[in-house]
Parts: C-alpha cells; sequence; structure tokens
C-alpha cells in the first residue's frame, strides 16, 4: 500500500523527501543512504539527493515502503 505524502511547494528534492518521511534524520546522512540502498522513482533506479519530485510521483524504497508525492 502506498504512503500519501502532500506537499505545499511546486516540487520536493529527494534528500528533502527522505527527512520528511524520516527515512533518515539528517541531511547529512541522504548520501550514505543513498548509496547503499536503492530508491526507486517512478520505477527508475535514482541515486541524486537533488532529483526533483512532483505531484504524482511515486517514490519505492525496499525497506521503508512506497510512496505518492500529492499537491495540497
Amino acid at each position: 500500500m502506498k504512503e500519501e505524502v502532500s506537499i505545499q511547494t511546486q516540487y520536493i528534492q529527494l534528500g528533502q523527501f527522505l527527512k520528511l518521511v524520516n527515512i533518515v534524520e539528517s541531511g547529512g546522512m541522504v548520501k550514505h543512504f543513498l548509496s547503499e540502498y536503492q530508491i526507486y522513482v517512478n520505477g527508475t533506479l535514482e541515486n541524486r539527493r537533488g532529483r526533483k519530485l512532483y505531484p504524482g510521483d511515486v517514490i519505492d524504497c525496499k525497506e521503508s515502503g512506497s510512496f505518492t508525492i500529492t499537491a495540497e
């Protein structure tokens, strides 16, 4: 089951998203997390913490679940 994550801005960066949903505790942990775990954005493997996520994007992380970005 996908969890919906609502954002108030036009987009959110992947690193900010990982902090928002409490997958990582701080921005400094994002780079290490992305090097150790596979994150898929709309079915494509992604390792750029600056990747922009827009409403409708689907993020899958085997360790943490599936998320859908929605607009508030």
